[in-house]
């Protein structure tokens, strides 16, 4: 047996397809062009990359696009003064202060600064609370990518058993509210969980989203299971060579071992290709999504949950 491999590469350029069209009937039906701003503080290399990215296919989809790039020393006040006249812009629908900050920056505090209606990230404690609770919020990124192929695979998940490995604000909690609204059982599991081999083992859907590299092997997947691996680590792979400064070249790894997993699930996400492609795209779905729901709008079918 060999898994399908649930290729989110596809996946993502056929939703961003379908954001382009929104986008252009946003514009042509009400003269409304979605806006996307996202501030970077300091200089990450990782978050430069990652930033560049979004600008790039925030414009390929017919948006809007803005940048703030702030010294790595830019104070609270400053980034606080910032955020408030986004949030006051017309033309700003979606706001999303790249993480992490400099460790002078109380996070929370700056995310829950920026209107929960232009929380495109999902991490506003409104919005937390919103899904939590079953109702109309913002939702992050990653995990809104996760429940979409899901549902694009099986259709209806209604009483089908997923263990969430991870326990993150970011991809674990929310994707566990995101399937106990699809009707599925759901188990949170974590480092700490007494038997986490068994309790993977009972997954008809298993979510790996811990951020240890190749942490779950095939003999802890149910046979048949889809599997989705958010993991994203870089490991050292000494058999692709040497740098030019002498250090191993390294490859990207999920949390799950894709080899002895694939030979057991029933549909596998890859890593790299999988989950990752996703999330830009599903940012770019969340700000067409805001600037429906803030202008009053018919939201497109398909986009949000």
């Amino acid at each position: 047996m060999s898994a399908r491999i649930i290729d989110g590469k596809s996946f993502a350029a056929t939703l961003r397809d379908r954001v382009g069209t929104e986008v252009s009937r946003l514009k042509d039906s009400y003269g409304v062009t979605p806006g996307l701003a996202v501030v970077l503080v300091g200089e990450d290399p990782a978050s430069q990359v990652y930033v560049r990215n979004k600008g790039k296919q925030t414009l390929e989809a017919g948006m809007h696009s803005v940048e703030h790039r702030l010294a790595a020393e830019t104070t609270e006040a400053d980034l606080l003064g910032l955020i408030d006249s986004l949030n006051a812009d017309p033309a700003i629908h979606g706001i999303l202060v790249q993480l992490p900050l400099p460790g002078h920056l109380n996070s929370d505090l700056v995310i829950n600064a920026i209107d929960p209606a232009k929380d495109v990230d999902g991490f506003h404690i409104s919005n937390v609370g919103l899904l939590g609770t079953g109702q109309k919020a913002m939702v992050p990124c990653t995990p809104l990518g996760c429940i979409l192929m899901l549902r694009d695979l099986h259709g209806d998940l209604s009483g089908m058993e997923a263990v969430v490995v991870g326990r993150s604000n970011i991809v674990g909690k929310p994707m566990a509210n995101l399937l106990l609204g699809e009707s599925c059982t759901v188990t949170i599991a974590h480092s700490r969980t007494r038997d986490l081999a068994e309790t993977c083992r009972r997954a008809d859907i298993l979510v790996a989203a811990v951020g240890r590299p190749e942490m779950i092997p095939g003999d802890w997947v149910k046979p048949g299971a889809t599997v989705i691996d958010v993991g994203i680590n870089r490991i050292a792979a000494p058999e692709k060579g040497q740098n030019d400064d002498g250090s191993a070249k390294t490859r990207l790894v999920g949390d799950v071992d894709f080899a002895s997993a694939s030979a057991v699930a029933g549909a596998i996400t890859p890593v790299p290709g999988g989950v990752g492609p996703m999330t830009i795209a599903c940012l770019l779905a969340n700000t067409v999504t805001a600037a429906c729901r803030i202008h009053g709008l018919p939201e497109p079918e398909g986009l949000a949950i």
